[in-house]
């Protein structure tokens, strides 16, 4: 059995009080294993964000625990949590959020440089993780002169570069065409995922079911099953 990466005890979360209380999460326990990579799916307002946001240290749960690494994040300060994130969390999201002044090997060096990381050597870096995704040729390029799954592959080398051991994707195809959103995920499984590492993605997108380890399905804020991924069935 893979060591425990992330698990996950009665969370819920809920916004307004009273009779204009809503719930998004209602009660949701699952855990995560390293070297594995868990879909999280289900019909837009199922609370997949919310739970992925209470797992990753941004959004903090009503109720429930998240232990990752067998820590319990959210009984950290602030700063604490804020550490976590940086140095334990990479995140890769649906509109790529690259910043459209900087070179790509500055968008990949972002998160090095919040680690306190010389300008030049965070530059060095970077561009080992731009070779890692294969995008050495266009580290001085802007985003813009980049296709649409390269820009995915820049926020990949910078999710990684700071070596994350949860590595969360929020809606990674919704902006590629299916071909290129397979050869995306088949690079991640590949290339990006390994045995101290564990990925969790939230999507709505079928044609990419078959390089999931595990499908967790949602449905108006509950768990409503996990199965075995490695399908394009639901």
């Amino acid at each position: 059995m893979a060591d425990l990466a992330v698990s996950a005890e009665g969370l819920a979360k809920w916004f307004g009080e009273g009779e204009t209380r809503t719930f998004a999460v209602k009660e949701v326990s699952f855990e995560a294993y390293f070297g594995e990579i868990l879909y999280i799916v289900g019909p837009s307002g199922s609370g997949k964000t919310t739970l992925l946001s209470m797992i990753s240290g941004i959004l903090r749960p009503n109720l429930g625990k998240v232990k990752v690494e067998d820590r319990d994040i959210w009984s950290l300060s602030d700063d604490q949590i804020a550490d976590f994130r940086l140095n334990k969390v990479g995140f890769v999201f649906q509109d790529y959020h690259l910043f459209p002044r900087l070179t790509t090997v500055e968008n990949v060096a972002i998160p090095l440089i919040l680690k306190k990381m010389d300008w030049k050597e965070a530059l060095d870096v970077a561009q080992q993780y731009l070779e890692i995704v294969g995008l050495a040729d266009r580290a001085q390029l802007p985003p813009v002169k980049l296709s649409g799954g390269e820009q995915q592959r820049v926020a990949i080398a910078r999710a990684i570069a700071s070596r994350p051991d949860l590595l969360i994707f929020d809606e990674p195809t919704a902006s590629l065409d299916g071909d290129t959103g397979k050869k995306i995920l088949s690079f991640v499984k590949g290339h990006i995922l390994n045995e101290r590492r564990c990925i969790i993605i939230v999507t709505h997108d079928s044609r990419i079911y078959e390089y999931s380890d595990r499908i967790m399905k949602m449905e108006d804020g509950r768990l409503t099953g996990i199965v075995k991924g490695g399908s394009d069935e639901e």
